[in-house]
């Protein structure tokens, strides 16, 4: 006999009745006013929401400036009080989970900036490990190789002895992420994690968080406006678009129903689905006629487009206006001259006295 299972339309099976991992149900999240003529007037930021991170998987939260991510984010680890609705972890709600349990459960990292005073950044990690410490506070061997592990997982072992004032932004970052690792939690959330880091570093932790994830069974949340990194490396999406409702899916999923275009497009941006990029958005003066190898054309199409030329291939019977060959050399033809370089800027240079 073969099993089959079935899925509904959220991904869960009719005998899982609560997954390992975070979920909402009827979520809403804001803000409820202090001044002294409308106290406790509500302002929902986002509503009914009803979403799942799973265990094992990276849950990417996407969406435009001010769309609320920060809002959801601190609602889901209990900074904000939820305007209504339920969250839950594995099934219990966190609303009755006394603090030290909820900080042995879940972890997070915001971007509010923190005064380490005279911590090292071994010391500031090694805060993450006070849940499980009891009131002693004393760290056990097993203590000091988590904390240690959390640093090199991030690679910021070679920082442990620094003081953590002294640490760049994109160094501070790490040590903090570090220190939600060394938690050992079941689920992370992470508030623009790569906010201050290069793109190098940036790929490498957005892929460290999913490896763990995947490693460690963890639930992994992070807020992001790496768009393109997130489409490729996310296992589940939480996009909020600009009427403040919720899509969720695989990156695939949410390029398909057209969701990610909807929410980022702009008067001089727009999403390509089938590169999973961002491109200008220019109207074009003119088309030139271009040959060139495979690996040069698209090179030679950006360089064109940012001078407002269209590219199209050069016909069998026509000469091209702009050729690239194999060793790199550009030719431009014009009506009363011909240029060739071996540089892109001074072919875009030519083109525009064109």
């Amino acid at each position: 006999m073969t099993d089959v299972t079935s899925l509904a339309a959220g991904g869960r099976t009719a005998t899982e009745a609560a997954p390992r991992g975070l979920a909402t149900r009827g979520l809403s999240v804001g803000y409820r006013s202090r001044s002294p003529w409308g106290r406790g007037t509500r302002r929902a930021v986002l509503s009914g929401l009803d979403l799942v991170a799973r265990a094992g998987e990276l849950t990417v939260l996407l969406g435009p400036n001010g769309a609320g991510k920060s809002t959801l984010l601190r609602t889901l680890c209990g900074l904000l009080p939820p305007l209504s609705g339920h969250i839950r972890l594995s099934g219990d709600s966190i609303e009755h989970q006394p603090p030290a349990a909820l900080a042995r459960r879940l972890a997070v990292v915001l971007t509010d900036r923190i005064d380490a005073g005279l911590l090292s950044a071994r010391e500031l990690v090694s805060l993450g490990r006070h849940p499980h410490t009891g009131f002693t506070g004393r760290l056990t061997p097993a203590d000091h190789a988590a904390v240690q592990w959390a640093l090199e997982a991030v690679g910021a072992g070679h920082l442990a002895d620094r003081p953590a004032a002294e640490l760049s932004d994109g160094e501070r970052q790490r040590v903090l992420t570090a220190r939600a690792l060394a938690q050992e939690p079941e689920v992370v959330l992470l508030d623009e994690p790569t906010a201050f880091l290069d793109v190098p570093s940036r790929v490498a932790l957005t892929v460290l968080l999913r490896d763990l994830a995947r490693d460690k069974g963890l639930t992994v949340v992070v807020s992001t406006h790496d768009l393109e990194l997130a489409l490729r490396v996310a296992d589940a999406v939480w996009l909020v678009d600009r009427d403040s409702r919720v899509h969720t899916g695989a990156p695939e999923d949410l390029i398909r129903t057209g969701a990610v275009g909807a929410a980022f497009d702009a008067d001089h941006l727009a999403f390509d689905p089938l590169s999973g990029s961002f491109g200008l958005r220019r109207p074009s003066r003119a088309s030139v006629a271009v040959d060139a190898p495979p690996e040069l054309l698209p090179l030679l199409e950006r360089a064109l487009a940012r001078e407002g030329l269209a590219v199209r291939e050069a016909g069998p019977g026509g000469e091209a206006q702009v050729s690239a060959d194999a060793e790199g050399g550009l030719t431009l033809r014009g009506p009363h001259t011909v240029v060739r370089t071996r540089s892109f800027h001074e072919l875009a240079r030519a083109v525009r006295a064109w």
